[in-house]
């Protein structure tokens, strides 16, 4: 166990629960592969013990990273079983009083509350998704600690490629991000953002729009514009639409990942239009923004646990079974 050092704050360990199953393979894929240097650390574990039939238990995936607490920035462990059955919270250095803030960010981000098994029945009969949903039994949508933090990252993959909005925002949780313990570090606060000069988020490798883009969503959240756990989504991505620089996709992934609404689809981003013009079952062609939005009608009120099916099945394809790019 790690030392506990300051009086009145202590380690926790909390076996968070939730009805299965949970795809924790899926769920910490999403998270490792936009794992930000400095930000969060994302790594498997042996398991202790061994299964029924004297093989190994899958290794279990741990994920680090600091969360916002009234008493400061605590250290968390999330620690998933490999096969799903299990998950395990550590605090370190937490003060009684914000171990239950603390659980409830983490329940947010691994989606623990969704109703999977009627989630999976009811898109289960759409023959397009049948086989997605049965490969995945428990998919959830990956949501965040920190719903500011999600805005920005989703403005700072506007249109370029995972790796690249990982590394540009590494270098601003390098420059602007509060030091915490662990080596890690506090992704900035809006309002800590809002003061930055866009020459100088330009310098970290982004263009004077997107710069700008940045800036403008700090300052609206700094005055009030409410991306929290209670936030009305429809509000909110209505007054996203409304910020310069600010289109259908971003408010779109900001409701599905950060508002917890489960019914946004996404029909902007390409990877899903692909995906259902070109998965078995699909179109065979072409799919545009009307196209996809007509599609997902059909899976109300759970259009943003289809768009996780799709972006999951559409990772795990084989490379040579179409030409685009992988998600």
């Amino acid at each position: 166990m790690r030392p506990v050092t300051t009086p009145g704050r202590s380690q926790q360990v909390i076996t968070l629960p939730f009805t299965p199953p949970f795809d924790s393979e899926a769920w910490f894929a999403h998270v490792a592969h936009r794992a930000v240097p400095g930000l969060e650390v994302a790594g498997a574990e042996s398991s202790l013990g061994a299964a029924a039939d004297d093989r190994l238990v899958p290794p279990d995936h741990v994920v680090t990273r600091l969360l916002r607490t009234g008493g400061g920035p605590v250290v968390a462990w999330v620690r998933l079983a490999g096969d799903g059955s299990r998950v395990r919270l550590e605090l370190d250095e937490v003060a009684p009083a914000d171990v239950p803030g603390a659980v409830a960010q983490v329940r947010r981000w691994l989606d623990l509350d969704a109703d999977t098994a009627r989630i999976a029945h009811e898109l289960g009969r759409d023959p397009f998704l049948a086989p997605l949903v049965a490969a995945r039994p428990g998919l959830r949508i990956p949501g965040t600690t920190d719903a500011f933090e999600l805005a920005i990252r989703a403005v700072l993959g506007q249109q370029v490629s995972t790796a690249a909005a990982r590394t540009v925002a590494g270098r601003l949780v390098a420059a602007r991000g509060e030091p915490g313990p662990g080596g890690l570090r506090l992704f900035p606060t809006a309002a800590d953002l809002a003061a930055v000069p866009v020459d100088e988020l330009r310098a970290l490798g982004l263009n004077t729009a997107r710069a700008s883009t940045m800036v403008v969503v700090a300052r609206a959240v700094a005055d009030g514009l409410d991306l929290g756990p209670a936030a009305d989504p429809v509000r909110a991505r209505a007054e996203l639409l409304a910020l310069p620089g600010i289109g259908p996709w971003t408010a779109d992934y900001v409701a599905l990942r950060a508002l917890g609404d489960p019914d946004v689809f996404p029909a902007g981003d390409l990877v899903l239009r692909y995906a259902l013009a070109q998965l078995p079952g699909g179109a065979g062609g072409p799919v545009d923004v009307r196209a996809a939005r007509a599609r997902a009608a059909a899976w109300r009120p759970w259009s943003g646990y289809a768009a996780q099916h799709l972006w999951s099945a559409w990772s795990a394809r084989p490379l040579s079974a179409v030409g685009a790019p992988r998600a």
